[in-house]
C-alpha cells in the first residue's frame, strides 16, 4: 500500500467575536467541503490512493462523500479512497488534536489542515514529526498561508509520495513554549500575548488597551493579528533564526502608537513601548503580574502573581510542507509533465 495522507477539516473555525467587530465573512460548510474535494483531486493526481479524514458533525463529511459518489457514478476516478477515523466527536479543538494523534500513530505521510491558527496549533501539539500542509479557513490566518487549495494538495501529494526530496519538500518551524506554574506546558505557533484581563471571557483578542507583552515566532507585515504588530515594527521571517518580544501599552501613554490590522477589516491604534529580538532556547519572563495569556490570538490561561510564567522559543519544533519549494522543484524537474493529461482530467 502506498503512502496515506490525512485531512483535518475544522467545521467551526472562524466563528468568534472578531467576526462581529470586524467586517469578516465565514466559510460555509459547503465551501469547506469543496476545498476538501479540490485537495483530494490534487492528491489523486499525484498518485495518493488512500486518505483518512477527521470525522465531524458539521456536515463536511456528507458533502465530501456525496461529491465523491457523484463523480464515481459518472465513471470518473478523480478521487482517492477516503475513510474516516474511528473517534468520538466533541465539536471542540480536542477533535483536531485527537485526529492528529491518531494519524501520527497510523503513520500518515502528511496531514492537510483546514482551519485558522488555533486549529493548526491543536494539530501541531499531537502530530510529532508528521509534516502538515495548512489551508487558511479561520479568522486570523497568520500561520497557514493563503493559497489555492489545489496547489497545496499537489504539493502535499508530491511530498508524501517522495517524488520531491525531503530536504526540499519540508520546512522546519519555530514554536513558543509557555510555562505557567505547575500546569502542563502550552504552545503557540505564531504569538503569545499577555493581557490585563483577569478572566478568559470572549477568547479572541481585540481590545488593544489591555495588551501588555507580545512574543512572536515570526513577524510578518502582510498577516492579520498580533504578529502583524511585530511585523510592522521589524519583520522577522518564518525561516529566520529567533523571534521577537514587544512591550505594549495603552495608546494614550505609550512611547509610540502603531496602526495595526489585528483582525480582518479592523485596523486599530496599538501602543508600543519597546521591542527586541528573541533568541531560541532562552526563557523570557513577562513583567505583567497577573492577567491572561493568549495563544495565537485566543485567551487560554489566567494567571496571578503566585505562579512563575515563562515563554521560550524553540527552533525546529515541527515540519510543514514547503509548498513553493515543492512546486518549483516539480516544475524544474518535470514531475507533472508525463502525467499532464491525467492531471488535467483529475483537476477539471
Amino acid at each position: 500500500m502506498g503512502p496515506i495522507v490525512g485531512i483535518i477539516a475544522n467545521p467551526v473555525s472562524a466563528r468568534d467575536i472578531r467576526r462581529v467587530v470586524a467586517n469578516a465573512a465565514s466559510l460555509q460548510i459547503a465551501d469547506r467541503a469543496n476545498i476538501v474535494l479540490r485537495v483530494l483531486a490534487a492528491l489523486a493526481a499525484c498518485g495518493i490512493e488512500q486518505v483518512v479524514m477527521m470525522p465531524e458533525h458539521g456536515g463536511i463529511r456528507g458533502h465530501v462523500m456525496r461529491g465523491i459518489e457523484r463523480s464515481r457514478n459518472q465513471g470518473e476516478t478523480r478521487f482517492p479512497h477516503v475513510t474516516h477515523l474511528d473517534m468520538p466527536v466533541t465539536g471542540t479543538a480536542e477533535d483536531s488534536a485527537r485526529a492528529a494523534r491518531l494519524m501520527h500513530r497510523a503513520g500518515v505521510a502528511a496531514i492537510v489542515v483546514l482551519g485558522g491558527d488555533g486549529t493548526h496549533r491543536a494539530v501541531v501539539k499531537e502530530c510529532g514529526r508528521v509534516p502538515i500542509a495548512g489551508i487558511s479557513t479561520g479568522t486570523n490566518n497568520a500561520f497557514p498561508e493563503h493559497r489555492e487549495p489545489t496547489i497545496t494538495g499537489l504539493a502535499a501529494g508530491l511530498a508524501a509520495t517522495g517524488r520531491v526530496p525531503a530536504r526540499v519538500a519540508f520546512a522546519s518551524n519555530k514554536r513558543l513554549d509557555v510555562a505557567v506554574g505547575e500546569r502542563p506546558a502550552e504552545i503557540a505557533l505564531v504569538d503569545v500575548a499577555f493581557v490585563t484581563d483577569s478572566y478568559i471571557g470572549a477568547r479572541a483578542l481585540w481590545r488593544t488597551e489591555t495588551f501588555r507583552e507580545l512574543f512572536v515566532t515570526f513577524a510578518d507585515p502582510e498577516v492579520i493579528g498580533m504578529a502583524a504588530i511585530a511585523g510592522l515594527i521589524e519583520p522577522v521571517g518564518r525561516g529566520e533564526a529567533g523571534g521577537m518580544m514587544v512591550s505594549l501599552a495603552p495608546a494614550a501613554t505609550a512611547r509610540t502608537v502603531l496602526s495595526a490590522p489585528i483582525a480582518p477589516g479592523l485596523v486599530v491604534p496599538v501602543g508600543i513601548d519597546d521591542w527586541r529580538r528573541m533568541p531560541a532556547g532562552i526563557p523570557f519572563h513577562p513583567h505583567l503580574a497577573a492577567g491572561s495569556v493568549a495563544l495565537d490570538g485566543e485567551r487560554e490561561i489566567f494567571f496571578d502573581g503566585r505562579e512563575a510564567v515563562s515563554v521560550t522559543l524553540t527552533a525546529d519544533a515541527f515540519r510543514t510542507v514547503n509548498v513553493p519549494a515543492v512546486m518549483q522543484f516539480a516544475a524544474t524537474h518535470g514531475l507533472l509533465r508525463a502525467g499532464a493529461s491525467l492531471l488535467a482530467t483529475a483537476l477539471a
